[in-house]
């Protein structure tokens, strides 16, 4: 009894050590992740009332650095997690060019764009951008999140963040965020 006691405890000590399902390969290197800014605002400030419901509604310009050389394209999701309906999805764009550096303001809502990149369904559902839309009270934050991917994912137009987020699974090379608020009055 007392071998099966030291055994039983032997293997609880192994376990806990042992990450369950082993290392986690999806994540990538740490040196491996996107710089994603905006001149429009910077990380964790306000963004302008312009690229909100209560302006003109555009989506911001965005910039973006660090991608890995093998990058063949890249996606990108807003979102809003603060929404009291649960995660609001402001954007949902995919298959952008590797060689893109960035979406210039006020990007046409189209399911295809001129470079071949696609827009999805925002949570509303509209294609392409819907700006920051929160009802009165606290700020809440909007996560560009933007994905280098190993492949052009080769979805439809009007894809889901769902879709999206589907089709990526073992294919990011690397990630960013850039983060803003917005509050409305």
């Amino acid at each position: 009894m007392n071998t099966r006691m030291n055994l039983f405890l032997a293997a609880a000590l192994l376990g806990s050590l042992i990450p369950a399902g082993g290392a986690d390969k999806s994540q990538p290197p740490t040196n491996m992740n996107l710089t994603i800014t905006s001149t429009a605002f910077s990380e964790g400030q306000p963004i302008p009332q312009k690229y909100t419901c209560q302006g003109s509604d555009i989506s911001p310009p965005l910039a973006w650095t660090n991608a890995p050389a093998n990058v063949k394209s890249f996606a990108l999701i807003m979102d809003d997690p603060d929404a009291p309906v649960g995660t609001w999805v402001h954007w949902v764009l995919y298959d952008l060019p590797p060689d893109a550096i960035g979406l210039p303001e006020d990007v046409a809502k189209t399911e295809v764009m001129a470079n071949g990149a696609k827009q999805g369904l925002n949570t509303w559902p509209r294609l392409g951008y819907g700006g920051p839309c929160p009802p009165p009270g606290k700020p809440h934050r909007y996560f560009f999140n933007l994905y280098a991917l190993d492949k052009m994912l080769g979805l439809k137009p009007n894809a889901t963040k769902k879709d999206l987020l589907k089709a990526m699974e073992g294919h990011v090379l690397a990630e960013g965020q850039l983060m803003g608020t917005y509050q409305r009055k």
